[in-house]
């Protein structure tokens, strides 16, 4: 499927639907909701305002919601008044986006909007995102899933569409590690220490963890760090709004590219290609399973944490420790294909 007929698709799912958005201001949201303002009988954008999001969080999606001409609805609830979300346990993502989609269906459906859709891209579900789940309980739609839209493929529309989005729409709790309650000053100090440095670098992707008092810079613009007045002036701020230590994050980009497959050598069929993919989550093979059952040939074992499905005479094996394997395909495109059509069925282990 080429690009063009991948965005048909995302415009045939929402043609004619009463459509609410959930709606960031991020790529992935923007791009569906410029989409669903041309296609949908009547839609509506609604941003979520949790308390705990970067300082031109709002302003920046009342902004591109001006822009694409949508109507644009603001839902206000303060997480950091929620015992269970500040406790920051392993699915806080879940809680988050269900408390966020609860909400956000409540005012759709008081207000006759049949459909919801949010941003979700196939490349999302390649990540540790829990809260993902929630839009398969709530029958949430993710277009661009179901049209096999991945990240880079969005961002490429934005700017072939001249379409403006805003680069920090992440939550500021995904900077404190799991485990560690968040509050209040916390937030605060992730906010005023990624706004000083967003200033320093002119990168609105950067982020500053919180890890046990310790402020850790990640940007892809270090350069103009490298100083010492610069960071002695890092060290000042940093240390007044009471971090420990200041570390800078040198490692592998956060934005590299999330491949859907991965070619591995058969080395006892040399005839043979195979592809795989090592998701960051592990699977629940009994709520999987019966997802497949529409695509093809299938088998599974509980007990052995398997499931595998013949799909036009191509194999792929799902194993519950997250890893995929595709056989018997022709190349990269066919294997990948094959994936997008099995990703958006997985169900995860929380």
């Amino acid at each position: 499927m080429d690009f063009d007929e991948k965005i048909e698709k995302v415009e045939n799912i929402m043609r004619g639907k009463n459509i609410v958005i959930a709606f960031s201001g991020g790529a992935d949201s923007t791009m569906v909701t410029y989409i669903a303002n041309k296609v949908a009988n009547k839609c509506l954008a609604i941003t979520f305002n949790n308390e705990i999001m970067p300082t031109t969080f709002l302003a920046d999606a009342k902004r591109i919601a001006k822009s694409i001409g949508i109507k644009h609805e603001i839902i206000d609830q303060n997480f950091l008044e929620i015992d269970k979300f500040k406790e920051n346990k392993s699915d806080r993502c879940y809680l988050c986006r269900n408390i966020m989609y609860s909400n956000i269906k409540k005012s759709a459906n008081e207000n006759g909007y049949e459909t919801i859709v949010d941003g979700t891209n196939i490349s999302d579900l390649l990540e540790d995102r829990p809260g993902i789940m929630v839009n398969y309980e709530n029958n949430i739609l993710s277009p661009l899933v179901n049209a096999g839209i991945e990240k880079e493929e969005v961002i490429e529309f934005l700017n072939k569409n001249n379409i403006e989005y805003s680069k920090s729409t992440t939550c500021l709790a995904t900077r404190i590690k799991t485990g560690e309650e968040i509050t209040g000053k916390k937030i605060n100090r992730i906010k005023y220490a990624e706004d000083l440095l967003k200033n320093l670098t002119k990168d609105d992707t950067l982020r500053v963890r919180d890890i046990s008092n310790t402020a850790q810079i990640e940007t892809e613009n270090i350069d103009p760090l490298l100083n010492k007045k610069t960071l002695q002036l890092i060290e000042s701020e940093l240390k007044a709004v009471n971090f420990e230590k200041i570390t800078l994050d040198v490692g592998t980009s956060s934005s590299e590219k999330k491949e859907i497959v991965i070619y591995k050598p058969c080395k006892d069929e040399a005839n043979k290609i195979m592809f795989e993919n090592e998701l960051p989550y592990k699977i629940d093979i009994s709520k999987t399973c019966p997802n497949l059952e529409n695509l093809g040939k299938l088998k599974c074992s509980e007990k052995m944490g398997v499931a595998m499905i013949d799909i036009d005479g191509k194999n792929i094996t799902l194993f519950e420790n997250g890893k995929i394997v595709a056989r018997k395909v022709k190349d990269k495109e066919d294997a990948q294909n094959i994936l997008i059509k099995v990703l958006p069925l997985i169900r995860r282990v929380i």
